[in-house]
């Protein structure tokens, strides 16, 4: 397998050869235009960089079936996003001493996605400006941390060496909701005292 996969070449040769497909008029024109039109979408561009990105962060000797599993996760993004669900995207920020500069809740044990709760002013993740208070963790260094608990997601972030990369979606609607539910139960926990 190629160390570096980029789709955008394939891409480009796709496009010539639907050209080259519509001179010849064996398939109707329009649904030629129609899946160019696709292939040149924004939204099929975020899907090709996500793929790309999860490809470069799973472990290279890893199995048939890591990298399996890295395409599905990918693609599971893909038909989110095409159902109105924020995109995901890829950040990338240092590792200090100081950390990332910022604060995860949820996780399994909590029956909930684990969600950036707090950016810490002037820490890391404010200073790069690529991540947002209501950004859903979904991978660390290629480790998807969907269904995690969040002691896992947090050594993940911990182990990081040098830089992390994470890929988020933005959902703060979910996190309101998750954090309006912890503040519920607190609540009712101080009241049975």
């Amino acid at each position: 397998m190629s160390d570096q996969l980029t789709l955008e070449r394939d891409l480009n040769r796709a496009v010539e050869l639907l050209e080259k497909l519509q001179k010849t008029n064996e398939v109707p024109p329009q649904k030629l235009a129609a899946l160019q039109k696709v292939i040149q979408s924004d939204f099929f561009n975020a899907v090709r960089e996500v793929y790309e990105h999860i490809y470069h962060t799973i472990d290279s000797n890893g199995t048939p079936e890591l990298r399996a599993s890295a395409t599905a996760k990918a693609t599971v993004a893909a038909f989110a996003a095409s159902e109105g669900h924020p995109h995901p995207r890829v950040v990338e920020l240092p590792k200090t001493a100081e950390g990332l500069g910022f604060n995860v809740m949820g996780g399994k044990e909590q029956h909930s996605p684990i969600y950036i709760s707090r950016i810490i002013p002037g820490g890391v993740a404010d200073q790069h400006g690529g991540l947002k208070r209501g950004d859903q963790l979904l991978s660390v260094n290629g480790v998807n941390v969907e269904n995690e608990y969040h002691e896992r997601a947090v050594e993940l972030l911990k182990a990081a060496v040098g830089s992390v990369k994470l890929i988020v979606r933005y959902t703060p609607r979910v996190l309101e909701e998750m954090e309006a539910r912890f503040e519920k139960q607190r609540i009712g926990r101080r009241n049975v005292k």
